[in-house]
């Protein structure tokens, strides 16, 4: 017996090193990709030129000197004099109460711009990590890590994206929600940059709402809207016009990413457009059967980050960046877990996105793992959830 507990013991702890190990190589490579990149991006115009950012950045140029910001012509001479080398011209494709966010960009060059713009981001991500971990009660064992090294977050970064600031106004609102439901619905604003992102949990939202009657969440967004078109129709009275226009012309809405949806209305109709959300319907009508019998106890920390999840799984199109979204999820899940192998591939799964970001184009189908990857852990690690600790019963007194 003294054998076997004792193997037992030495096992344990072999598997919680090489867990660790993995975790320590996952997020060092991460580090490493993103430092260097950032080092280099101020000193070579092309990188600048290649990434996301250009859009944000030759957007605001047009907003600034108050011309359409989604000319194809006028964009495509600003990115082209800008070093980008592209087939087309890129567009922000965030609906126009967006387009405030580039507007300070429009103020400077290129290359001046493109490291505050990233770590800007960064510090948003970190931010959202530290909010998170404290909501999680700090508990120690350096897993906050695996969120500061979330690979789809540190790929934001590295592209100028904006999907880092939906984590940002997310991670409010679970923080406020509670001591300032005013303030945390007006955080949702953020999240409606990329609108399509947050179908079932919107959905969900909204019914939360009305049973919880959270009134004051609902008058935050809806005055943080308010305030948000105001400032979008001084940047662009034209805005909504020429986004319609924008919208009706351009191919951008048939352009294949990795997710189900626009692989579903490739598979039958790449002119139908609207197959692509059927998977936002069905996730839609799970999510509402999933919320009901626990909206009397709905907790949006654990039952958000699920839903989450299946809001990016299903989302009609998305790209492996906006899974920033799922790090509230991968770090419930890290926290809660008591089980070593689910680190040790919460870490392999890192590994793996590390490579694949640097090896293969943004449209590839070789991304189309990750969004099920990510749900599909989170609920076996919240299936081997530690289970708290015994309280002592105490003995009856004799009288």
């Amino acid at each position: 017996m003294k054998m076997t507990a004792t193997s037992n013991v030495s096992g344990v702890k072999q598997q919680h090193d090489i867990s660790l190990m993995l975790i320590a190589v996952a997020c060092a490579l991460a580090i490493l990709f993103t430092v260097l990149f950032l080092s280099i991006l101020p000193f070579d115009r092309q990188i600048v030129a290649r990434r996301d950012y250009i859009v944000y950045w030759a957007t605001g140029q047009q907003l600034v000197h108050h011309h359409n910001p989604y000319d194809p012509g006028a964009l495509n001479q600003i990115e082209r004099d800008a070093g980008f080398k592209g087939g087309t011209s890129y567009y922000m494709r965030n609906t126009p109460w967006a387009l405030p966010i580039a507007v300070p960009l429009g103020f400077f060059g290129v290359q001046v711009a493109a490291l505050p713009w990233s770590l800007l981001m960064l510090a948003l991500l970190a931010v959202s990590v530290r909010l998170l971990w404290k909501m999680l009660g700090e508990p120690g064992r350096h897993l906050d890590w695996l969120g500061y090294c979330f690979p789809p977050a540190l790929f934001c970064v590295i592209l100028g994206q904006t999907s880092v600031i939906l984590l940002f106004g997310f991670v409010l609102f679970l923080r406020l929600h509670k001591s300032s439901p005013f303030w945390a619905g007006a955080a949702l604003w953020l999240c409606t940059i990329k609108p399509h992102l947050f179908l079932p949990f919107a959905l969900v939202l909204l019914v939360w709402i009305f049973v919880a009657r959270a009134w004051r969440i609902l008058a935050g967004s809806l005055v943080a809207m308010v305030v948000d078109g105001v400032i979008t129709a001084i940047v662009d009275p034209s805005a909504w016009s020429q986004y319609i226009y924008y919208m009706r012309t351009s191919n951008t809405t048939r352009e294949f990413t990795a997710c189900f949806g626009d692989l579903l209305r490739d598979a039958i109709n790449p002119n139908a457009e609207w197959l692509a959300f059927v998977p936002a319907i069905l996730g839609s009508i799970w999510a509402l059967v999933y919320f009901w019998p626990r909206r009397r106890q709905w907790d949006w920390l654990e039952h958000g980050s699920l839903l989450l999840l299946v809001s990016l799984l299903v989302a009609p199109f998305g790209w492996i960046f906006d899974q920033s979204l799922a790090l509230p999820a991968v770090l419930v899940g890290a926290v809660r877990t008591r089980s070593k192998l689910m680190l040790s591939l919460l870490a392999l799964m890192y590994i793996l996105v590390e490579v694949e970001v640097n090896r293969y184009d943004l449209h590839s189908r070789a991304y189309l793992w990750t969004a099920p990857a990510w749900l599909l852990w989170y609920v076996f690690a919240r299936a081997s959830t530690r289970e708290p600790a015994a309280v002592p019963v105490a003995a009856p007194t004799m009288s």
